[in-house]
């Protein structure tokens, strides 16, 4: 009989086994806390007497464990090899391994051809990210897991990144859904970044063993996995000792070896393996000495507010609350906005009951003496806090953030706010607010940045920032993603860095992202002279002096840096001179209570997931909804809308019964922008044309099995979808062509459709295999040249129908192209009486300028609809795009759609009623060419730039305080012009 030491050394966690043989004599599991030699050597130290003077061979694996073979000279076996020896050595018959660990997925495919999938840089769908999202939610694993198994509905979350998911769980949590149907929420995530992110197109089916930490603890993501996946309890294996699977595969490899070691032995290499490598990467430290740093934190104490006993003061008051994305801010002040009492805390998942107790002490401290004139609530619960106390007035944050900024700093040229999850950035000039700029759906570079990496190294936010500060090694990691910057945090720690140098590091880079990725300056005169920084991640000096060294100049931050939101809507609270106030009062307080449920609202195709929020009194908050339906507000005269109009147009097209059978066409992609005119043709030809259903998330779900790739762009998944609802239709033949060229406009240097859109149905046909069953036609056309379509239209036609003559193929382009240009033709006639609309009844106007596949409502989640319910005439970019010469710019301009987009962007400079705000799809690799030019015209015309980012997610709060934001910077520009204040 042998020994065999099987370790594995993960990311978070390491295992240790001993095989006596085939028998496991002993096994460890436990978290390192980046202490990846000195725990492995504890846990070794605690096998000592199982193994006791006995020789035995060793094997090392894991994503940290390379590092620990290579300085300790032992072997080493990569996870998925030894994933494959621990299946191979418990006999049974499995098709596919599923592995989750701390920041390691993969998915091992067995039958079918031998494959294996891992992710790469990313960490999103591990249990380093469920310990992200349990750590929101402010409950342990365990207590998620439990959470889970009692959920009633499901939301969409996105999990192939952290931050994003981040960024779509804090509104649930704002808008008071539930937290057991959010956790299990968040284990679907899990499910559908294990789908479409790593078996990539790969159909998951027969017997699965599902290994790691995650899928052996959490009762709940077993649940999603057999759910989503419809196995049987046949199918689907949870091995007792699965989190040990790499562990024992290593054992069982380590048998292979010649090497015999004794304990002594073993162990003596572990702890002595210390890698003397050192990273060339470093920065200049943040502070020379101890002296240097005194001097910093004394100028920045300077920027300070007087604060005022409340127990002495007797007189009005003015209350300001900051509902953030993680945290909660209470501010009361008197006439003179000296602070009478301020409360910041995390929202613990739970922020209606923070302001209740919060408005419960205040009410006490203020008895008799002090009287609340009016309340004031911003941020992302805004809506919920304000319906649920009745507070007096809601702000966008972006305004109450200006305002507080220029209490401090009357001249201030910019502001930048880093919060828990978001970066906002204005430039102010003329004393108003000249350009806002937000983080998109990510929030990369904010607070929670710095945060996850301090509970993933076993530290508080607080002593791990202060570790960073006198750190002389600041470790260079660049301006990356929360997940993808694992990598260059664990090779640092590989490398030698302590944590000091990772702290230093990470404030670093937080600083970068925020300059060179959401502000995108060139230079620090961009942001001029007078720059005041605020957010509650500006409290950790390291960011800070990293901001200041970054810019080689000196900025402002206020000492109640984090309170400044709930500040200035205090202020804003003070200027509205109300006599009094209806904020709720002690007795109502007391017997205050809130419950929430969830529903889907039925009352139109939008299927809107609601969640309805239930107060004492019986008065409900309605959240989720993109139209006033729910709510029970009598719709108003519906205002014009070129997206409704353009959608209703290709929903009315009705097929024709003809006499070559039916033929199905995927409504997705640039079909939007070409359906009439393929329509109009192959109806003619005497077919049947049938069109897949709009778009929804269910049809998404439908197709999701057989996207080959996680970084395409959401209308593009969506295709796959499409072409299983035609199928479900009974369609035996598929018509999507190949397009290079769109329809030449003559507005730009040529008018190429995007390497995706032309090419798209090249990949469905490779990947999904049910088009190799009926007829797939995907011809090569260019229906910019129209002698050309109709010779090569002919040709490939009459291969596939008999009888199809020439001057059918003739009369039917006739046809088509005839019914293409009335269309658009018919658009621009229904844009300028939209336009006509809006200024005889003096309205607002925003161009929402995209792709022609953005009228999916799918797509743009309602976006449309919600701008429309602020009293905007919504336009569409081709339905103005002709109205003005075409634009020169600084690139290529060789795709139709930008061309568009330029064109729209220069009409909007020309009207001071009409914005632009530009939708994006994530993934879309060419539109980031768009971004800067877009921005550089309207900003040369005067105009602000908006711009939304969008995907699967529907959660519209961040994009709402974009709306909003743009409109309240608006109104500051045309109140200041009369010379009035204005709020939104």
């Amino acid at each position: 009989m042998s020994l065999h030491v099987g370790i594995d050394i993960g990311s978070t966690t390491a295992k240790v086994v001993v095989m006596d043989d085939s028998k496991i004599i002993f096994k460890h599991y436990e978290r390192h806390f980046s202490q990846v030699r000195q725990k492995t050597a504890e846990i070794l130290k605690s096998a000592k007497s199982m193994i006791g003077g006995r020789s035995f061979t060793v094997a090392i694996s894991g994503s940290a464990g390379f590092g620990v073979a290579k300085a300790a000279n032992l072997e080493f076996i990569q996870e998925v090899f030894a994933t494959g020896e621990a299946v191979r050595h418990s006999g049974e018959q499995i098709d596919i391994v599923i592995e989750l660990g701390g920041e390691d997925a993969k998915i091992l495919f067995l039958t079918g051809g031998l494959e294996e999938r891992m992710n790469g840089t990313c960490a999103g769908g591990t249990g380093a990210f469920i310990d992200q999202m349990a750590t929101l939610l402010d409950v342990t694993t365990d207590e998620l897991d439990r959470l889970s198994l009692q959920a009633h509905r499901l939301y969409p979350i996105a999990s192939r990144c952290g931050v994003f998911a981040k960024s779509d769980i804090q509104p649930l949590l704002n808008q008071g859904a539930a937290k057991a149907d959010i956790a299990a929420s968040i284990f679907q995530a899990v499910v559908d970044q294990t789908i479409t992110g790593l078996a990539q197109g790969r159909k998951i089916e027969g017997r699965i063993a599902f290994l790691g930490g995650p899928l052996f603890f959490f009762k709940g993501l077993q649940k999603r996995f057999i759910e989503t996946l419809h196995l049987t309890e046949e199918n689907a294996l949870f091995p007792d000792l699965g989190q040990f699977s790499v562990a024992i595969g290593s054992a069982v490899f380590s048998g292979k070896s010649t090497e015999q070691l004794t304990f002594d032995e073993l162990l003596t290499r572990v702890e002595d393996s210390t890698n003397e490598i050192r990273s060339s990467r470093y920065l200049e430290p943040l502070f020379s000495d101890e002296d240097d740093y005194i001097a910093f934190t004394n100028r920045h104490a300077a920027a300070t507010t007087p604060q005022v006993s409340i127990e002495d003061y007797h007189g009005n008051a003015y209350l300001g609350i900051d509902c953030g994305s993680t945290t909660t801010k209470v501010v009361l002040i008197t006439e003179q906005a000296e602070i009478l009492y301020s409360y910041y805390s995390s929202n613990r998942g739970n922020p209606v009951d923070i302001i209740k107790e919060q408005l419960m002490a205040i009410w006490q401290l203020c008895a008799d003496r002090v009287f609340i004139r009016a309340s004031v609530v911003t941020g992302y619960g805004e809506e919920l806090i304000k319906s649920a106390f009745d507070i007096d007035a809601g702000i966008v944050e972006t305004m109450a953030h200006f305002k507080a900024a220029k209490f401090f700093c009357p001249e201030v040229d910019f502001i930048l706010d880093i919060g828990g999850q978001d970066i906002k950035c204005f430039q102010v000039k003329n004393d108003s607010v000249d350009s806002i700029m937000l983080n998109e759906a990510c929030s990369s570079g904010c607070g929670s940045f710095i945060e996850t990496f301090a509970r993933s190294m076993g530290y508080e936010i607080e002593e791990f920032s202060k570790h960073g500060i006198f750190s002389q090694y600041p470790v260079d990691l660049g301006s990356r993603c929360t997940v993808f910057m694992n990598s260059s945090v664990k090779q640092a720690q590989k490398e030698g860095a302590g944590v000091d140098d990772i702290s230093a590091g990470l404030s670093i880079s937080v600083v970068k992202n925020a300059i060179y990725k959401v502000i995108r300056a060139h230079s620090a005169d961009e942001l001029g002279e007078n720059i005041v920084v605020q957010g509650g991640t500006f409290y950790n000096d390291a960011v800070l002096r990293s901001f200041e060294k970054e810019l080689g100049r000196q900025v402002i931050r206020p000492t109640i840096a984090g309170l400044m939101g709930a500040y200035g809507a205090a202020l804003y609270g003070r200027d509205m001179n109300l006599n009094k106030s209806t904020t709720m009062k002690p007795d109502k307080l007391a017997v205050f209570a809130h419950t929430s449920k969830a529903a889907q609202c039925g009352l139109c195709t939008n299927r809107c997931n609601l969640t309805i929020n239930t107060f004492t009194d019986g008065k409900k908050y309605i959240s989720g909804n993109k139209c006033e339906r729910p709510l029970g507000i009598k719709k108003s005269a519906e205002l014009p809308n070129l997206y409704t109009y353009k959608l209703n147009r290709i929903k009315a097209l009705q097929p024709v019964e003809g006499k070559r059978g039916k033929i199905g066409i995927p409504l997705g992609l640039n079909m939007f922008e070409n359906i009439p005119f393929w329509h109009e043709f192959l109806t003619y030809l005497g077919f049947e044309v049938i069109l897949s259903d709009i778009s929804s998330i269910e049809l998404y779900n439908k197709g999701r099995y057989s996207i080959p790739s996680d970084t395409a762009c959401y209308p593009a998944k969506l295709m796959h979808g499409h072409i299983e609802s035609l199928l479900e239709k009974g369609v035996d033949t598929i018509f999507y062509p190949c397009l290079t060229y769109n329809f030449d406009e003559g507005k730009g240097d040529n008018h190429y459709n995007c390497p995706v859109v032309a090419y798209y149905p090249e990949l469905m046909r490779a990947n999904i295999t049910k088009l190799q069953e009926i007829t797939f036609l995907y011809p090569y056309f260019g229906l910019h040249r129209r002698k050309d379509f109709e010779k090569k239209a002919y040709q490939y036609f009459s291969k596939h129908y008999a009888g199809i003559t020439r001057s059918e193929i003739k009369n039917a382009a006739e046809k088509a192209y005839d019914n293409y240009y009335k269309w658009q033709s018919d658009l621009k006639i229904e844009g300028a009486k939209a336009i006509e609309y809006a200024r005889r009844n003096k309205l607002q106007m925003v161009v929402l300028a995209g792709r022609p596949y953005h009228i999916d409502p799918e797509i743009n989640h309602g976006i449309d609809s919600l701008i429309s319910s602020f009293g905007i005439v919504v336009l569409s970019e081709d339905c103005v795009s002709d109205l003005v010469l075409p634009q020169r710019v600084n690139v290529l301009n060789q795709w139709t759609y930008h061309t568009r987009l330029y064109n729209a962007a220069k009409y909007c400079t020309l009207h001071s009623d009409t914005e632009l705000v530009q939708l994006v799809s994530f993934g879309c690799g060419i539109d980031a060419i768009t971004t800067d030019e877009v921005r550089d015209i309207l900003e040369r015309g005067g105009k602000l730039y908006t711009q939304l980012k969008i995907d699967e997610i529907n959660n519209l709060g961040a994009v709402k305080i974009r709306i909003r934001s743009l409109l309240g910077a608006i109104d500051e520009r045309r109140s200041k012009a009369k010379g009035g204040d204005v709020g939104v």
